[in-house]
């Protein structure tokens, strides 16, 4: 489409200097401002700031170039293709300008991906592990603490009984020893 605006720009071109002769010093001089005047305003694209080029017209140029004797109407016609093939240039620019910056937004974030696959990921799972193997270790001190302490507590109550046994056995051997008869109910039983 572009190629064959471009062709046809071409064409009327060479038609118009056919017609008219060479008019492009004659054009420079009649032009003070440009006609055709770009202007760039941003829109947010997904958080990418894409450049938006719009086209502005300045009415107040002046057009006229040549009469009809001249070739004017060809010279017409070559302004209005080439016109039209800068609308689509500005377009074309645009475009152009929104893929390199969004290419450019995916590339950093492909990076900022690939940093969290390849190292933040990573790290953290190492993190995550380090502590459930501490937390595991954690948990294998307590228990060996509780069957200790368990094991305190039943060799204590072992020794309380068999000081209780003792003092029974000497009690049971002065009562005899003094012709009484020790109680048939043993401490032990209660």
């Amino acid at each position: 489409a572009v190629g064959a605006q471009f062709r046809e720009a071409s064409i009327s071109l060479a038609e118009a200097r056919f017609q008219a002769g060479d008019f492009g010093g004659s054009l420079a001089e009649s032009v003070e401002n440009a006609s055709v005047k770009v202007r760039v305003r941003a829109d947010n694209v997904a958080g990418v700031m894409l450049p938006v080029f719009e086209e502005r017209d300045d009415e107040s140029v002046g057009t006229d170039l040549a009469g009809m004797a001249r070739g004017g109407e060809s010279v017409h016609r070559c302004r209005v293709a080439y016109s039209r093939l800068l609308e689509r240039l500005i377009e074309l620019a645009g475009l152009q300008t929104s893929f390199v910056t969004l290419d450019n937004a995916i590339k950093v974030t492909n990076r900022r991906v690939n940093a969290l696959e390849k190292v933040v990921v990573p790290r953290i799972e190492g993190t995550i592990s380090y502590i459930i193997s501490e937390l595991d270790e954690l948990e294998r001190e307590e228990f060996f603490r509780l069957k200790k302490v368990q094991g305190e507590k039943k060799a204590a109550q072992e020794r309380e009984m068999e000081e209780l046994r003792k003092q029974f056995t000497d009690v049971e051997a002065a009562m005899l020893q003094r012709g009484e008869a020790p109680e048939s109910v043993s401490i032990l039983s209660r």
